[in-house]
């Protein structure tokens, strides 16, 4: 199977979202995130800090999760009610080794304009090539560092560094392209390793991304001296290899994009705590345990399985999406960044549960 989309949209049509629901700030549904499940073969102290995730740690049984026919139904909704992207996240998604069968599952929806994934990059050697095939337009690869020995500290002492470095090129070989790079930098830790992330990368065609330490769910640490702006990390960077802004490649994307001006390739800042970009969010994301979360720092969520399971049909789950999507009013990262210094005592769903 070619990597091609298997849409009937035209160009122009793709880079608008079709009609459909509208929150309460009038935001459409057009981003539709998938956890697969929520177990990961690493411990980043960011989202899944090994003191609360140890090897016996329980994490949700087979039949707790959506099987892959509940997810390509709901996905099928989601479609139709104007989701256009469609990520796969975990936890670690391609633990699941049948995700190229669900893939290609995913991949003929009719509507569906990008087909992506997110992952660690450990197993990504072994999956690229067949997720390819399946029809997987692209991946995003977790590495916050080039520096070995902070690698291992941010993923909780696993993996091999050189492993995820092999993925990544196993994926730009299959045309998993362009492969972006997504790297928290938290102060202290991994901040004065930027510069390397980047030489290694410029030229590569990859895109490093550069996310500001989060307040995702309760069991990080979270403090807001830890967080470096990406104001701080552009003027470094522009002081190394100078660099120009760019405007978005489709509505409703977060990263801020930067090229550098000797033709290096391209960086994007998601700089969620210093510049809040709620406004624009148009992603609703569904859990392996199938529920419906409207945004990364929620606090409850709408269970899609027990009614899928309870036999509802595919109107009533239609109709139940457009309900909890017209109802959201979520803006939590401006709310935080106006109003607060710290994290807010707020007990909120973690990551690894709803996918990044």
């Amino acid at each position: 199977m070619q990597n091609t989309p298997m849409t009937t949209r035209s160009p122009e049509e793709q880079t608008l979202p079709r009609l459909g629901p509208r929150d309460r700030l009038g935001r459409p549904l057009a981003d539709l995130r998938i956890s697969l499940l929520d177990r990961c073969n690493f411990r980043c102290p960011y989202c899944m800090p090994e003191s609360s995730f140890p090897e016996d740690y329980r994490f949700l049984a087979r039949r707790e999760r959506l099987s892959h026919d509940e997810i390509v139904r709901l996905a099928g909704i989601a479609v139709r009610l104007g989701v256009s992207k469609l990520r796969l996240t975990g936890g670690e998604p391609l633990l699941d080794r049948a995700v190229p069968q669900l893939v290609a599952r995913l991949r003929q929806l009719d509507g569906v304009d990008d087909l992506a994934l997110t992952t660690n990059g450990t197993l990504l050697g072994r999956y690229a090539r067949p997720l390819a095939d399946a029809g997987l337009d692209r991946v995003t690869v977790s590495l916050d560092s080039i520096d070995e020995a902070v690698f291992r500290r941010m993923s909780g002492d696993r993996g091999e560094l050189a492993g995820v470095l092999a993925g990544i090129d196993a994926a730009a070989r299959a045309g998993l392209t362009p492969v972006k790079i997504n790297a928290v930098v938290q102060r202290g830790v991994n901040d004065g390793t930027v510069l390397d992330l980047l030489d290694y990368f410029r030229g590569s065609g990859h895109i490093v991304r550069l996310i500001e330490y989060m307040d995702v769910g309760n069991r990080n640490g979270w403090r807001l001296d830890e967080v470096v702006p990406s104001a701080e990390l552009l003027a470094a960077i522009d002081a190394r290899w100078p660099v120009e802004a760019v405007g978005r490649n489709y509505p409703g994307e977060v990263a801020r994009r930067y090229r550098y001006r000797d033709g290096g390739g391209e960086i994007g800042f998601i700089s969620s705590v210093t510049e809040p970009f709620c406004g624009n969010c148009s992603r609703a994301r569904l859990s392996a345990d199938g529920t419906l979360y409207t945004c990364l720092f929620a606090t409850v969520g709408t269970s899609l399985r027990e009614p899928l399971r309870a036999g509802a049909s595919d109107e009533e789950l239609e109709a139940l999406i457009s309900r909890v999507w017209l109802a959201r009013a979520d803006r939590y990262s401006e709310i935080r960044g106006r109003n607060t210094t710290h994290e807010q005592p707020l007990r909120k769903v973690e990551m690894y549960r709803m996918g990044g």
